[in-house]
């Protein structure tokens, strides 16, 4: 079941959302199998054969939901420091001299309004273990590529519009690359698998091109 709360991005229903999502967790209801927030909404995956599933499981999520909306706020702000070193190379910063010429802002300043930044995670989606990070500064916001890559390399640290992306793994995409990571962000045999949850908040800290070999 999904429910949605608001049709375009608001950075402090994402906050609610993510309190709530946590306040569901806590009640620890047997038969949904997991939470998951999104930017606008949540979804409530639960067990079709649990035995304790009730005959009118919409209407029971639907209470569920209004009961742990008592109890969120307590649980807001409850998600893990995580910093990410970044190497804004322009070798790795690929779009860099790009997003220089949109903002009229140097590349250096852009890096340091990126680190100086508290951000946080929105939700992990489009590819397993990839962050959409809000609290990007407003005056770095720019547009998706109008040409998407069909390889961005793993461990990518892009932006577009109001948001910063940690791509995994090399897969497709639009957003502008501004710097690299040498963390993995994703490993199935790691626990927890992602680096990223939702409602982390999230550090990035500039690396030189040598400390970036070094993690290798």
């Amino acid at each position: 079941m999904y429910a949605e709360f608001g049709g375009t991005l608001d950075l402090e229903l994402n906050r609610s959302l993510q309190a709530l999502a946590t306040a569901i967790r806590v009640r620890a209801v047997p038969w949904i199998r997991d939470v998951v927030p999104a930017l606008c909404g949540i979804a409530l995956y639960f067990d079709p054969f649990h035995p304790g599933l009730p005959a009118a499981v919409l209407e029971s999520c639907r209470q569920l939901l209004e009961e742990c909306f008592k109890s969120a706020s307590k649980f807001e702000d409850s998600g893990r420091s995580v910093e990410v070193p970044v190497c804004y190379d322009v070798q790795f910063g690929l779009d860099l001299p790009e997003v220089s010429e949109r903002t009229s802002i140097s590349i250096n300043e852009i890096i340091k309004r990126h680190v100086k930044t508290q951000h946080w995670v929105l939700m992990v989606g489009f590819s397993p273990g990839q962050p959409y990070i809000g609290g990007l500064d407003p005056k770095l916001s720019v547009p998706r590529r109008a040409t998407p890559r069909t390889r961005m390399p793993m461990g990518a640290v892009a932006i577009a519009n109001a948001q910063t992306a940690v791509y995994p793994y090399e897969t497709p995409g639009g957003w502008n690359i501004i710097g690299r990571t040498p963390l993995t962000v994703f490993d199935p045999a790691r626990d927890p698998a992602s680096l990223f949850a939702p409602g982390d908040r999230v550090r990035f800290s500039a690396i030189s091109r040598a400390e970036f070999e070094a993690f290798k």
